[in-house]
């Protein structure tokens, strides 16, 4: 008897062919609320439910990575504010850059955490959908933009040296506008018709519609990989190809002048730190941006694939991946800061001596070239 039941059973759950506890031809979208069917790309229809393991698993990776961007992010920020040494025009763009990333997290971290927790569908209706994707594009090309333009100010302080235009209260105050500016432009104009936000993915976030092919939104895609990956990208190979060239350069002109001289080094000892430091910090700041371009690549090919290419291969998982590793672009900064900026860890030495960081003060003083100075104190 035991025998014929369990064949029964065995029977009646092939037969049904449950996913993940929903039947044979349910859709990944059959847990979504009414009022969001109608922004759903029918391309999502197509896809079985995934394992909610996923939801969880998503959802306690950006616990994790919330948690690390807002407290790394803040403590720069406080830090900055607290610390003269650290108080430059130049890292006004350094702060904004804090704030565009703190912005992120604080506006995308608890409702994708919330969704993925309460069944792994988006939860708050369209309007908030629409504001979470218009937010997290606010303040991502916010910091892709701002890294563009501290690239420059590297650039400018490395490679053209005293013949470069110093960077102002001013001009910081400027170029943080433009960043802004730019940012906002480019999110809001989906609201005006040109593009799209909709639910991606597994359905618990939203972002840019870069599977619909019409004119429209086909064109405004294009315009986001050209103008907001591509050129900003650009110029940051731009300028770092230049500052590591430049200080390839320098390098080379003194060993031969040394050589020619029959000495082992034209430089002073506080020189040699100085020039330390600008390599070191030329080494932080490519680390930096290679990171960010980590980061931001996955999901400008998933976005570019989706306009232009198969859309075949764009499944719910292999969507969400990608823009995960995009936000967590936003934890990048302050960790780099922390282990690398050495008046960032004298100012976290001195404010939170608990941390147990060993850092000792310069010892080049008032004798350390300007450049080397501003070099020091921007990354």
């Amino acid at each position: 008897m035991i025998s014929v039941h369990l064949t029964n059973a065995t029977f009646a759950y092939r037969k049904t062919q449950a996913v993940w506890g929903f039947p044979e031809g349910a859709s990944i979208i059959d847990t979504v609320s009414e009022d969001m069917l109608e922004m759903i790309h029918p391309h999502w229809k197509k896809f079985p439910p995934v394992n909610p393991m996923w939801h969880y698993l998503l959802g306690c990776a950006y616990f994790f990575l919330g948690i690390t961007s807002i407290t790394g992010n803040s403590l720069v920020l406080h830090l900055f504010s607290k610390t003269k040494d650290l108080k430059s025009p130049a890292n006004l763009l350094v702060v904004n850059l804090a704030v565009s990333d703190l912005g992120m997290m604080i506006t995308q971290f608890p409702m994708f955490f919330f969704n993925c927790f309460s069944g792994g569908v988006w939860i708050f209706g369209p309007f908030m959908c629409e504001l979470y994707a218009c937010t997290g594009s606010i303040f991502g090309l916010c910091s892709i933009c701002t890294m563009a333009v501290i690239s420059y100010d590297r650039y400018n302080v490395i490679v053209n040296g005293m013949q470069g235009t110093p960077m102002t209260y001013g001009k910081a105050t400027s170029l943080i506008m433009f960043c802004w500016i730019y940012a906002i432009g480019w999110s809001l104009t989906p609201f005006f018709g040109w593009g799209k936000y909709i639910p991606e993915g597994i359905l618990d976030s939203c972002s840019f519609d870069y599977l619909t092919r019409d004119t429209t939104t086909i064109s405004y895609t294009c315009c986001l990989f050209v103008f907001d990956y591509c050129v900003p990208l650009m110029v940051i190979i731009f300028c770092y190809y230049h500052i590591v060239g430049a200080i390839y350069k320098h390098e080379e002109a003194l060993r031969d002048q040394a050589k020619k001289m029959n000495v082992t080094s034209l430089r002073s000892n506080s020189d040699q730190n100085a020039q330390s430091a600008e390599i070191r910090v030329a080494k932080i700041a490519m680390m930096n941006i290679t990171l960010w371009v980590a980061a931001w690549t996955p999901y400008a090919a998933i976005c570019l694939q989706g306009a232009v290419g198969n859309q075949d291969k764009i499944t719910p998982l292999v969507t969400i991946l990608p823009a995960l590793i995009a936000k967590s672009a936003s934890i990048f900064n302050p960790i780099v800061y922390a282990i690398s900026h050495p008046k960032y860890r004298l100012a976290l030495q001195k404010e939170m001596p608990w941390f147990c960081i060993n850092e000792k003060a310069p010892s080049g003083g008032d004798n350390q070239s300007n450049s080397s100075v501003v070099t020091s104190t921007t990354q």
